[in-house]
């Protein structure tokens, strides 16, 4: 298996939308292995096929405490959502920055298996807000967008910040 690299904001292939998936074969298992690895190496509980740049409509997430029930989800469309919800979120592409997030708190999912089986879910709670947010970043949109223009500003300028003091060797050491 592989880690895959994080695509990070301002990378504009964050904003590019996937495409369905329509190989369910080998290759397609591979991808959902290495982003597995690549969401637990980078301690996320979810990932999706947009973030390492790979334009699929594939997502992966593990929202239990151990870290050891990762869910795959391919091709996932919401198909009820009710009630609402407000979570601080983070997010694998936005290092550093936690931001307070309005979201349904209760959905009703359809996505495929890796085999292509197709299945229905309802999922509240963080499972629901992560599936949520995994779902934007396949619709290439950031939980920033969420935010005031303002709020968007001072996250742009703190990545901005971040970036500059981070030396070549600090970011080998992270790694």
């Amino acid at each position: 298996m592989a880690k895959l690299e994080i695509l990070e904001l301002p990378d504009a292939r964050l904003r590019t939308i996937a495409r369905p998936v329509e190989a369910f074969d080998d290759d397609l298992c591979q991808l959902i292995k290495d982003m597995t690895e690549t969401m637990y190496h980078a301690n996320g509980i979810g990932l999706a096929a947009t973030q390492v740049d790979v334009h699929r409509r594939l997502l992966v997430l593990d929202v239990s405490e151990a870290q050891d029930q990762p869910r795959v989800y391919i091709n996932p469309r919401i198909l009820e959502s009710e009630g609402s919800e407000t979570c601080e979120e983070g997010c694998l592409s936005v290092p550093g920055i936690y931001a307070e997030v309005s979201r349904a708190e209760r959905v009703r999912v359809s996505a495929q298996n890796p085999d292509g089986s197709f299945f229905e879910e309802r999922l509240d709670g963080m499972h629901a807000i992560c599936l949520q947010h995994e779902i934007d970043h396949l619709d290439g949109k950031l939980f920033v967008d969420y935010l005031s223009p303002l709020k968007r500003r001072m996250v742009t300028k703190k990545l901005e910040k971040q970036r500059k003091n981070t030396s070549p060797k600090a970011t080998q050491v992270m790694l």
